[in-house]
Formats: C-alpha cells, structure tokens, sequence
C-alpha cells in the first residue's frame, strides 16, 4: 500500500512504462488528499499533519494524564490515520519509560512500509550516569533499544530530544553519522535547540561532512510564537523544517478552557500545567475570542483552527497532533485540506501577538531591510 507523496495531492497517478505507452502494463493508485511536504533540505516527504504518540502507555503520573492507549486502540488510531493520509508517527524513548515505542511498534506490525517512524533519545532510561544525554554512549545504545521496542531494523527521523551541554556537539554529531551509515537511522533531526546550538550542529556537520539535521521538533502554537524569533529564520535559512509539538499549547486551545469559566475537570492541565510552556492567561482568552469568532464564520473547531493556522506558518513541514480517542483524532484531521482567509490568519496573528524580548523587539524597527518570513508554497 502507497502512503507517499508525489506532486499534486488526491489525483489517480499511474507509473511505469504503461504510462507512456499502452502497450505496457502500469500500476495505478490513488493518492490520498493529504498534503505532503518536504523535510528540510532532503529528499523526504512527510504529511503536514503527523500522528504523535506521547498519549501511548500512560506509565507514570506524567504520562498518564496525557493518555494510556494500548495496543489495540493505537491499532484503530493508526489506521484511522494512514487512511487520511498521515504518513510520520513520532514518539521517543522517554515516553512512558518507553512503552510508547512498544505500543506503536506493535499497531504498525506488518506495514512498516506505509509508515516513517521518528524517536527521539536523551532523557534518562535509567539510573546509571551513562544513561543519559546524546554521548556517543548513551545514544548508541538508545537506538538499539529503540528499534528492539519499535520492532524494526530502521528509523527514518532519528532525533536529539534535548540539547546535552555535557557532550561535545563533534561527538554527539559523528555517533548519529555512524548510525546512519550503519543503516539504523536514515534522516537526524533535534528538538528544543537554542539559536546557537542547532546552527553550531550545522556548522560542524558541513565542515566533517557528517549527516545534518533536516528537522527540528519545536513548540510553537498560537499562545506560544517564540519560535518565531531565531529558531524560524535559521530554519529557513539552512533548510531545517519545525516539526511541532504541542501545537495545542499543551492542552489549552482544545475549545474547552474560555474566559470566566473554571478549567474542565478531565484536563491534563491538572497535573501537568507546571511542567509545560508558561501561558499568561489573558492572551490565551484573547486567543480563544478570536478563534471562537473564526469558529462561528467557518464551522470549525477550536482545535482546527489553531492548528490550520500553524500549517500557513514559514518552514512548517508538519504538525504533530495527538489524540486519547478517535473522535478527538478525527477532529483534529480535519485541520487539513483547507485553509483559513488572509484577514482571518491577520486578526489571529494580531490577538497572539507579544511583546518581543531584545534583539526582536528592534528588529522589528528595521523591518525594512529585515522583513518577517511569511510561508511560500515549496518552500521549507
């Protein structure tokens, strides 16, 4: 079964040599609606909305208030999702102690080929000093437990969940090019890097001829556009795609917290709020007013607007969506295949906007000769 992407979206395309001539047999699909675009500087494409599974496992009070999905519902989640279109599904070691990566590996069973799967390493996976951080070390034997618990001999996006200021970048970068090479991992991504970090990895990686990131797993979300600041012209600039987590601000933009109105008593919030992105609560009702009115002129949700609006956002390639149950999945899918009005996208990016920390703010001065980024179609 073909889960792929190429050129238009949603069009029967036919390949082999019947194409050209009718005479030869050719094999004919069809593609689903789903748009796909292009991570970073490579080859891959991936669809704008991906399947995040921090909500599989539910070990631990952490990870238990996100969700604890178990391998027959992840199987009908999973499902759910290729047949929309979905083609990358993230999850990583340090969730749930790593029964996510089991319960994933166990919904994908028997069609590894329809999917990419993207982890994550650097959290602790136990209690010895090596058990943690992107050493050459830890990372090694992080993959091959990764890939024991996915039940696969490959991962297509390996990712750094945290930047280790322990471990020398040159080392980090060499052990994930050796990777690579052995054919464990195919693309390298990072994830929560500062400015510096992520353009210093590149840097290193150019000069050594080492594999390069092509992606960086960000928080970025109507309530939350730091990432907009420094982390976004670096990505355009050196072909670095956002993959986003948290496109919801971690819980709030579900349509269920408003002005006046106490926190709904099944939020994850409860437990988690303190661990998550800070969240002054008058921009978040300013966020949800206007969204409530885009709500009322399009027959959208909450939910599908905030998230529609991060897919017109510069060097997005894919939004991470996460999900406890199918109808909650389904809604979110349906954040696809249309989009919100310039006057639309204007009067949310005015209600979310904040007071920008220095150098921004005087940039913005300049904005003249330094114009902010605005999405191009093709573009990273």
């Amino acid at each position: 079964m073909f889960r792929g992407g190429f050129g238009p979206i949603g069009v029967e395309s036919c390949l082999g040599a019947g194409a050209l001539s009718p005479a030869t047999p050719y094999f004919c699909f069809h593609l689903p609606s789903m748009e796909f675009r292009q991570l970073g500087n490579s080859g891959l494409r991936v669809s704008v909305l991906s399947f995040g599974t921090a909500t599989f496992g539910g070990r631990g009070e952490f990870f238990k208030a996100w969700g604890s999905t178990e391998v027959d519902e992840a199987r009908r989640l999973v499902d759910i999702s290729l047949e929309a279109g979905v083609n990358l599904f993230d999850t990583a070691d340090g969730y749930s102690a790593g029964r996510s990566e089991e319960v994933l590996g166990e919904a994908i069973k028997g069609r590894r080929d329809d999917v990419l799967i993207a982890t994550k390493a650097f959290f602790p996976m136990g209690p010895g000093p090596n058990e943690v951080g992107s050493s050459r070390h830890h990372l090694i034997k992080a993959c091959e437990a990764s890939l024991r618990r996915l039940g696969t001999d490959y991962i297509d996006l390996y990712q750094i969940h945290a930047f280790d200021a322990f471990t020398p970048i040159e080392e980090t970068l060499r052990a994930l090019d050796d990777l690579v090479t052995a054919g464990k991992i195919r693309y390298i991504g990072c994830s929560n890097f500062s400015g510096w970090h992520l353009m210093k990895s590149l840097s290193l990686s150019e000069r050594y001829g080492w594999s390069r990131y092509v992606a960086h797993q960000v928080y970025y979300s109507l309530v939350g556009r730091d990432y907009e600041s420094e982390l976004m012209p670096l990505g355009a600039a050196e072909g670095v795609s956002a993959l986003i987590w948290s496109p919801l601000g971690w819980g709030r933009l579900t349509g269920k917290i408003r002005r006046g109105q106490p926190l709904p008593e099944r939020s994850r919030l409860h437990t988690t709020s303190e661990s998550g992105p800070p969240v002054p609560e008058e921009l978040l009702y300013r966020v949800v007013d206007v969204i409530d009115s885009i709500a009322k002129e399009t027959g959208k949700t909450v939910p599908q607007i905030a998230l529609n609006w991060l897919l017109q956002r510069a060097t997005v390639a894919s939004v991470i969506i996460g999900a406890r149950n199918e109808q909650q999945l389904r809604d979110n899918l349906g954040a696809a295949d249309w989009n919100l009005t310039s006057d639309q996208v204007a009067k949310l990016d005015a209600a979310s906007t904040t007071t920008l920390t220095y150098p921004y703010w005087h940039q913005r001065l300049t904005a003249f000769r330094n114009p902010p980024l605005v999405r191009t179609a093709g573009a990273v």
